[in-house]
């Protein structure tokens, strides 16, 4: 029987589809997808070789998933890292978008002649 991670089963069990982005749906801070789906389904956070202070500022949603944070919980999860930042690229744009707002609008879109 081939293995697969946890990660995997429970993305195909369907019970972690609230946690991925959609249309229409606010993108989320992947720290709220590991605090809330992956850490309670197997519970080894030591497995990512971080210190704990590193994973709890993320979990809490103070730090950003980085690239090399992104390749460690890809390789733990199974799903590689374009999932972890893919929902950081989401969540940072969402809250620039947020505080920029009107600025951003007033800034004119360049036309091809």
């Amino acid at each position: 029987m081939p293995s697969t991670s946890i990660c995997k089963i429970i993305i195909e069990d369907g019970s972690m589809a609230k946690g991925f982005p959609k249309r229409g749906l606010p993108p989320m801070h992947p720290g709220e997808l590991l605090r809330e789906e992956i850490l309670p389904a197997f519970g080894r956070p030591k497995l990512l070789g971080v210190s704990r202070q590193t994973l709890y500022d993320i979990l809490e949603e103070r730090q950003p998933v980085t690239p090399t944070m992104a390749l460690r919980l890809g390789k733990l999860c199974g799903n590689g890292p374009d999932l972890w930042l893919n929902l950081q690229k989401r969540y940072d744009l969402q809250r620039a978008e947020q505080e920029l707002g009107e600025r951003i609008k007033a800034i004119p879109t360049l036309e091809v002649a």
